[in-house]
């Protein structure tokens, strides 16, 4: 399992960034991305991924190095911000209407450490709900670019 994560921990840190920057409440979508349905469709669709962000909101409360960004926010909101987010990113027919990643993260101080702990619960959160390790990769390289925006302290 370690050499997993850490084979993964560029992609994954990258996909964290998503993850972190939606307790902001700004109202711009990001840029779209190219992706196919077919993504979609092996997380189970909406559906599918409204279970996948329940688990991981349990996960990131629980975990001491993501709980102190996530016990404040306001967790539901931050939870259909995922769906959506998930979804548009892997081509879905979702609107994303939450904040870019630049501004909703430039005041938060996170390090790469955060990002890093934050992608570690969304892969025991996509292991849980049975999602195939090759699904997983395909989410984590579409979010990876993200992780630019998202991570403030270098």
């Amino acid at each position: 399992m370690k050499k997993r994560l850490t084979s993964l921990a560029p992609a994954l840190l990258l996909a964290a960034s998503t993850l972190l920057a939606l307790p902001a409440s700004a109202q711009t979508a990001p840029t779209p991305m190219a992706a196919s349905s077919a993504l979609f469709d092996t997380f189970g669709g909406k559906a599918g991924l409204a279970k996948l962000m329940d688990n991981f909101m349990v996960g990131l409360l629980a975990d001491p190095r993501t709980g102190p960004h996530f016990k404040p926010a306001n967790q539901q909101r931050i939870k259909e911000q995922l769906v959506d987010q998930f979804c548009v990113v892997m081509g879905g027919p979702c609107v994303y209407k939450g904040a870019d990643m630049k501004s909703s993260h430039e005041a938060m101080d996170i390090t790469k450490g955060d990002f890093n702990a934050l992608v570690e619960v969304l892969q025991r959160s996509m292991d849980a709900q049975g999602i195939p390790f090759g699904a997983q990769n395909q989410l984590l390289a579409k979010l990876a670019p993200m992780h630019r925006d998202v991570i403030t302290v270098k």
